[in-house]
């Protein structure tokens, strides 16, 4: 006799599917209508972080399904502990349906976990989970296939709260590529079987490398964000904690070579003059539950990537000045990012491929603005959502913090009047603008709508035509129409690109430090320039 008939077998596969499927991703909603039938509540096939909208109604399903999930469970437990026969499949299914009711009960506590960030307080609720836990995944005179350790459960549970959170609250976007990227963010996390990942991976990520390649301003540090603050802690049963981690982002363009070096791998005493010892970010940053981000990836010279080749391949590396007859070890995760065309540099010899290969255990491209509002028939609606997220964290930056429900309400409303004003504004003056510089500068787009009532883009609009950037940015020059960033900027930006992308000799020509080059030089516009030479 089996343990559930076959309509309930259906209904208990599709929750337990839930359980490990991506939630970002539209099957999660299938699986919703599988599980519920006609009691299943329809929502967007996209759901994202809108402001103003409780999360009980993105996601209306989840009291439902834990019902759904308590019924099914408390029966299958019932047949096992009476002696029951079950199949290994029966006892692997009660196993996942055990699972995931004992993280919806105990969803609200982890979740208040990750609002209070304090990783290394003890955890108040861990006695009555182990205790739930016992109780569902413990039979007496059975053995179930997995053999689950409690606290390894519990560890993965508060991963699987802190990968949520960062992922929904930080990428933002109603669009299908928004979701794809919430969706790629998630397996760079868990990979793409959450079975496997649960019995044998989940302590061992740290050698995949992620790369983050995408155009300035689509949020490649916000995914490296989610991705190197949700890492797999292991709790610790006796003191109640959660071992600690640490997340360091270097933007490796504000650095000189040597400083690059030296900033990465530390210097011995004497390596140079006025040296003294000192760890670097690999050393300090190198606990197994540890990352280091490394921003503008595709800037970094020839000789500092042979170094990092090899931290990647065999995890060791030396202080600058040091002997190699000693070698360090790096245990932590590395997550990459670049606006750069890699392929390109790779062609033009600036970028190893040797070193591109070892980047790209894990490869995530972020989307333009424009790819998110290519949809005309979501156009209107994206644009409005966005805005209205970015204006209410703007309001949120500047107001002094909630005090109470009055003051909420103020902040919302006030956001909606912003948000009519930007889209307004957008709509009457910049309705086919492609948006060069992504979220960021609608970011700055509603800033400046808030200040001024208006917003000047950095490049002319699609009314320029097919005329290159240069010969609109000498356009702009002529009406005396840019600022003096903007000025200076792109002309250092054309200088860069003329010299084969050579800092030192922009500098020279430009009669400046070549370190004043980079730092100034407006990477949306080189972008601009390299597209515009590629086609």
């Amino acid at each position: 006799m089996a343990l559930l008939s076959p309509a309930e077998n259906r209904i208990a596969g599709a929750i337990a599917g839930i359980g490990y499927c991506n939630p970002f991703l539209p099957d999660r909603l299938e699986l919703e209508r599988q599980a519920l039938g006609d009691a299943f509540v329809e929502v967007g096939s996209v759901i994202w972080a809108r402001p103003g909208v409780p999360i009980e109604r993105l996601f209306p399903n989840v009291l439902l399904l834990r019902r759904r999930a308590e019924t099914l469970v408390e029966e299958m437990r019932s047949r096992l502990v009476q002696g029951q026969s079950a199949s290994e499949e029966e006892l692997l299914l009660y196993e996942d349906l055990a699972l995931y009711l004992l993280y919806s009960h105990h969803m609200s506590a982890f979740d208040g976990l990750v609002m209070r960030d304090r990783e290394g307080d003890p955890v108040g609720f861990w006695k009555e989970f182990q205790g739930e836990f016992e109780r569902l995944l413990r039979i007496p005179g059975r053995r179930l296939p997995s053999a689950h350790n409690p606290a390894v459960i519990f560890a993965g549970f508060y991963q699987i709260e802190r990968a949520f959170a960062h992922i929904f609250q930080k990428i933002i976007g109603g669009s299908m590529p928004a979701a794809r990227l919430r969706a790629a963010a998630w397996d760079s996390i868990f990979t793409r079987d959450m079975r496997r990942y649960t019995r044998f991976l989940h302590d061992r990520m740290a050698p995949i490398t992620t790369l983050i390649t995408g155009p300035s301003g689509s949020g490649k540090e916000l995914v490296a964000q989610a991705i190197g603050r949700s890492r797999y802690l292991a709790f610790d049963e006796e003191s109640r904690r959660f071992n600690r981690s640490d997340y360091t982002p270097l933007n490796l363009s504000a650095f000189s070579p040597t400083l690059i070096e030296s900033e990465l791998f530390g210097h011995v005493k004497g390596a140079f003059s006025g040296a003294i010892d000192r760890k670097g970010w690999l050393e300090q940053c190198s606990g197994p539950d540890d990352t280091v981000f490394l921003d503008e990836i595709g800037e970094l010279a020839e000789a500092i990537q042979v170094k990092l080749l090899r931290v990647l391949q065999d995890r060791r590396f030396v202080r600058v000045g040091e002997t190699t007859t000693r070698p360090r070890e790096f245990h932590g995760k590395i997550i990459a990012a670049t606006n750069r065309d890699l392929s390109a540099a790779m062609r033009d010899g600036r970028f190893r491929e040797d070193f591109f290969h070892r980047l790209c255990d894990d490869h995530i491209t972020t989307p333009s603005l424009a790819d998110q509002l290519a949809d005309p028939d979501r156009r209107s609606q994206e644009l409005t959502e966005l805005v209205r997220f970015l204006a209410s964290e703007l309001l949120g930056e500047l107001s002094p913090g909630p005090d109470g429900s009055s003051e909420a309400e103020r902040l919302a409303l006030e956001a909606d009047a912003l948000t009519r004003e930007v889209v307004d504004w957008i709509e009457k003056n910049l309705r086919d603008y492609s948006w060069p510089g992504n979220v960021r500068e609608l970011s700055r787009c509603v800033r400046n709508v808030m200040v001024r009532g208006s917003y000047r883009p950095p490049l002319p609009t699609a009314q320029a035509g097919n005329r290159g950037p240069v010969e609109q940015y000498l356009d702009q020059v002529r009406e005396a129409s840019l600022s003096s960033d903007d000025l200076v900027g792109r002309y250092f930006a054309m200088a860069y690109h003329r010299t084969g992308a050579n800092y030192k000799e922009a500098g020279r020509r430009l009669g400046v430090d070549w370190r004043v080059v980079r730092s100034r030089l407006d990477r949306a516009f080189l972008d601009q320039i390299r597209s515009r030479a590629d086609q």
